[in-house]
């Protein structure tokens, strides 16, 4: 079982994973993090990519994908918060999503391309 992070480990990496995008989610000791890719074909890859890396650490994020959006949380459910496990899934998501955009208002509705192109068309 994992262990939930100390305020030190809190404060020495979430500092750090903020400046990349990845934000507190309210009333859970989670993080979040919203990717827009450029098409679906390239959100599926990311999402691929992903699942290996979760499958490596036997840690598996809840996840959405609405076309070319993926909107990720991690927290580690055995110890009911954020634990080490979290910090490393965040960090190598980042090193495979590549030049995807990232939405920093987690307040703000998450627009898909699909919206996007129906708005131009309705």
């Amino acid at each position: 079982m994992a262990d939930l992070l100390t305020t030190d480990e809190r404060g020495a990496a979430l500092p750090a994973l903020g400046q990349t995008g990845w934000q507190a989610v309210a009333g859970r000791d989670a993080i979040r993090k919203i990717w827009t890719f450029a098409s679906f074909s390239e959100a599926w890859g990311f999402m691929a990519r992903a699942a290996l890396q979760a499958e490596k650490l036997n840690h598996h994020p809840e996840w959405t994908n609405i076309y070319n959006v993926v909107d990720v949380t991690l927290t580690t459910h055995d110890c009911g918060g954020l634990s080490a496990l979290d910090l490393t899934l965040a960090r190598r998501l980042d090193r495979i999503a590549g030049g995807a955009a990232v939405q920093a208002d987690h307040g703000e509705p998450v627009a898909c391309l699909c919206q996007v192109h129906a708005s131009r068309t309705g």
